[in-house]
Protein backbone atom coordinates (compact mmCIF):
# COMPACT_ATOMS: atom_id res chain seq x y z
CA UNK A 1 0.00 0.00 0.00
CA UNK A 2 1.13 3.58 -0.62
CA UNK A 3 0.59 6.40 1.90
CA UNK A 4 1.06 10.15 1.56
CA UNK A 5 3.46 11.65 4.11
CA UNK A 6 3.53 15.31 3.07
CA UNK A 7 2.75 17.62 0.16
CA UNK A 8 4.79 20.83 -0.01
CA UNK A 9 3.51 24.16 -1.43
CA UNK A 10 5.37 23.50 -4.73
CA UNK A 11 3.30 20.27 -5.00
CA UNK A 12 6.26 18.01 -4.19
CA UNK A 13 4.75 14.91 -2.59
CA UNK A 14 6.46 12.35 -0.39
CA UNK A 15 4.83 8.92 -0.19
CA UNK A 16 5.86 5.70 1.52
CA UNK A 17 4.99 2.00 1.48
CA UNK A 18 4.12 -0.48 4.16
CA UNK A 19 7.15 -1.93 5.91
CA UNK A 20 8.30 -5.12 4.16
CA UNK A 21 9.39 -8.42 5.71
CA UNK A 22 13.01 -7.19 5.77
CA UNK A 23 12.14 -4.03 7.70
CA UNK A 24 12.44 -1.72 4.67
CA UNK A 25 10.16 1.11 3.62
CA UNK A 26 10.08 2.40 0.05
CA UNK A 27 9.84 6.18 -0.16
CA UNK A 28 9.01 8.09 -3.32
CA UNK A 29 9.33 11.84 -3.85
CA UNK A 30 7.76 13.50 -6.88
CA UNK A 31 7.65 17.10 -8.04
CA UNK A 32 5.48 18.00 -11.03
CA UNK A 33 7.30 19.77 -13.87
CA UNK A 34 6.26 20.64 -17.41
CA UNK A 35 5.64 17.36 -19.18
CA UNK A 36 6.06 15.05 -16.20
CA UNK A 37 7.72 14.70 -12.82
CA UNK A 38 11.08 14.88 -11.10
CA UNK A 39 11.32 11.76 -8.95
CA UNK A 40 13.46 10.21 -6.27
CA UNK A 41 13.04 6.71 -4.88
CA UNK A 42 14.73 5.72 -1.63
CA UNK A 43 14.72 2.76 0.73
CA UNK A 44 14.67 3.33 4.48
CA UNK A 45 16.39 2.72 6.83
CA UNK A 46 19.43 2.35 4.53
CA UNK A 47 18.80 5.65 2.66
CA UNK A 48 19.72 3.85 -0.56
CA UNK A 49 18.57 5.87 -3.56
CA UNK A 50 16.83 3.53 -5.99
CA UNK A 51 15.74 6.10 -8.58
CA UNK A 52 16.75 9.67 -9.36
CA UNK A 53 15.24 11.64 -12.25
CA UNK A 54 15.45 15.40 -12.73
CA UNK A 55 16.57 16.64 -9.32
CA UNK A 56 19.83 18.60 -9.09
CA UNK A 57 22.53 17.52 -6.64
CA UNK A 58 21.52 20.36 -4.30
CA UNK A 59 17.82 19.38 -4.47
CA UNK A 60 18.72 15.72 -3.87
CA UNK A 61 20.84 16.61 -0.84
CA UNK A 62 18.01 18.73 0.57
CA UNK A 63 15.43 15.98 0.06
CA UNK A 64 17.71 13.35 1.62
CA UNK A 65 18.31 15.67 4.58
CA UNK A 66 14.53 15.97 5.01
CA UNK A 67 14.26 12.16 4.94
CA UNK A 68 17.03 11.80 7.55
CA UNK A 69 15.07 14.09 9.87
CA UNK A 70 11.75 12.33 9.24
CA UNK A 71 12.73 8.67 8.74
CA UNK A 72 11.81 7.66 12.29
CA UNK A 73 8.25 8.93 11.75
CA UNK A 74 7.91 7.44 8.26
CA UNK A 75 9.10 4.04 9.51
CA UNK A 76 6.73 4.18 12.50
CA UNK A 77 3.79 5.08 10.26
CA UNK A 78 4.73 2.29 7.84
CA UNK A 79 4.73 -0.21 10.73
CA UNK A 80 1.31 0.88 11.94
CA UNK A 81 -0.49 1.09 8.60
CA UNK A 82 -0.22 4.79 7.83
CA UNK A 83 -0.45 8.09 9.63
CA UNK A 84 -4.11 7.59 10.55
CA UNK A 85 -3.23 4.50 12.60
CA UNK A 86 -0.10 5.87 14.29
CA UNK A 87 -0.13 6.24 18.06
CA UNK A 88 0.00 9.73 19.50
CA UNK A 89 2.33 10.22 22.44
Amino acid sequence: MKYSYVVFPDETEITYSDIDSFGNVAVRIETPVDGGFKSLGCTLPSYQITELVGYSQKETESLMDFLRHNAHLIIEFAQTGGFENASVV
